[in-house]
């Protein structure tokens, strides 16, 4: 009896080895680790971890509520990118062997660190069942416990998710539009229904490739408070809105032009510059008038001034006064603003319009302005040339001058957010691409 037992362990311990030695001869899943992906992560901030493990089957985990990381469609944003994921990437030779698989439900990629948490990548390739996901693919993210400080600690992330589409050289990438947080109770979150198993397993779709290959990513990005903010706000009422300035002889002048004395209104200094002659445009037949943001005055590299206010000649019988209204930001390039044609000379000379051509009351009226850094840049009524007529556009520009040569390129993901008080929420908007 003793010696058929040990037999019948011999056999198992056998065919145990055999198993073990002819999938690892087949290998009927393997990652790619390779120098292409390290070089990858380290170059968004991810560094080694020594204590990362090796990628493993798990048909024995700790069970998780569909509650705790169910992620509504509504929240789904999906597109094609060419942009390869940048937390991280899992490739499979041999798909199908895991579909077929009863012991396999899901495969869990070999640990990954960002923002100095441990994460997986964790597959259902026929759906997480307990998360409304079968027959789909279903893709998740899950975080190492042991990486969180203590049970109150949360950590908070942005999810997009990638499958590889080969027919399109491009990825399909599924994200949410909700920051989601990890903490010891949830610790994963995903998408439960990202492709209809069907539409992936079809070669012809591009998923599955070059016999039975495809691919897989992550991008987890844990977002910062914003450091950069800024306060747009319009100021109408002035405690001294108004500078007039009067000058004597005016036919009688020689020179081009004239600069007033300094006044401050809004917090700024300012001149009104004159050109009795005209200039521009309005040369010899034209009276010139400008605001002049003065020059002490040092704005910042993206500092912008928006000016709303009225240049006039005064008339001094009160009667109606010739005025030109400026609606302009000023920076540090374009410092100056107005009119090269404000008045004819005919109408200098006309005294139902100037009573005194030769005693020149200018005024200069101040009623708003605003402060801005023009990095975010916002169309309230619409950006016209973008189909943007009837909605508020938002866009974010780059600085040409932070870019080293001509032909160099930055990739972003964008996302803007519109606080929407009664909620106490942000309405958010997001590409896919």
């Amino acid at each position: 009896m003793t010696s058929h037992y040990r037999k019948t362990i011999s056999i198992v311990s056998l065919l145990f080895c055999l198993f073990i030695t002819s999938a690892s001869a087949r290998s009927f899943i393997r990652q790619y680790t390779d120098d292409f992906n390290t070089n990858l992560q380290q170059e968004n901030g991810a560094g080694p971890n020594p204590n990362l493990g090796e990628a493993n089957y798990e048909d024995k985990y700790q069970e998780i509520s569909s509650r705790d990381y169910k992620v509504s469609a509504s929240n789904a944003v999906k597109g094609l990118r060419d942009r390869p994921p940048s937390s991280y990437i899992l490739k499979m030779e041999s798909f199908n062997t895991l579909l077929k698989s009863n012991y396999a439900e899901r495969y869990e990629s070999r640990p990954f660190a960002v923002g100095g948490y441990n994460w997986t990548l964790v597959v259902y390739p026929n759906g997480n069942k307990k998360d409304s996901g079968s027959g789909y693919l279903s893709l998740y993210v899950a975080i190492d416990n042991s990486t969180l400080v203590g049970a109150q600690q949360e950590v908070l992330a942005d999810l997009r998710f990638y499958v590889f589409n080969n027919n399109e050289r491009k990825y399909f990438t599924i994200q949410d539009t909700t920051v989601r947080r990890f903490n010891v109770f949830k610790t994963m979150w995903g998408f439960s229904q990202v492709l209809p198993v069907d539409t992936f397993k079809d070669t012809k779709n591009g998923y599955l490739y070059d016999g039975d290959h495809c691919e897989f990513g992550v991008d987890v990005i844990i977002p910062s408070i914003a450091e950069n903010s800024e306060l747009f706000s319009v100021t109408e009422k002035f405690f001294n809105p108004t500078s007039t300035w009067t000058i004597r002889g005016f036919s009688t002048l020689l020179k081009d032009s004239y600069l007033s004395d300094v006044f401050s209104i809004g917090g700024r200094n300012w001149n009104i510059q004159v050109y009795p002659n005209g200039r521009g445009s309005g040369e010899g037949m034209f009276m010139s008038m400008f605001l002049n943001l003065n020059e002490k005055e040092k704005l910042r590299p993206y500092e912008k001034v928006y000016v709303r206010a009225k240049l006039r000649v005064l008339n001094q019988r009160k009667l109606n006064n010739v005025q030109r209204q400026l609606d302009s930001w000023y920076n540090r390039a374009v410092a100056s603003w107005g009119f090269n044609q404000f008045i004819s000379f005919d109408d200098l000379r006309d005294s139902s319009k100037v009573s005194c051509p030769n005693r020149m009351l200018f005024n200069f009226y101040f009623f708003g302005w605003i402060l801005l850094y023009r990095s975010l840049i916002v169309y309230p009524n619409g950006y016209r040339q973008d189909s943007g007529s009837g909605f508020i556009s938002l866009y974010v520009a780059i600085n040409n001058s932070t870019l080293v040569e001509a032909h160099q390129e930055v990739f972003a993901d964008l996302r803007f957010y519109v606080f929407k008080n009664n909620e106490r929420k942000y309405f958010t908007i997001q590409g896919s691409c």
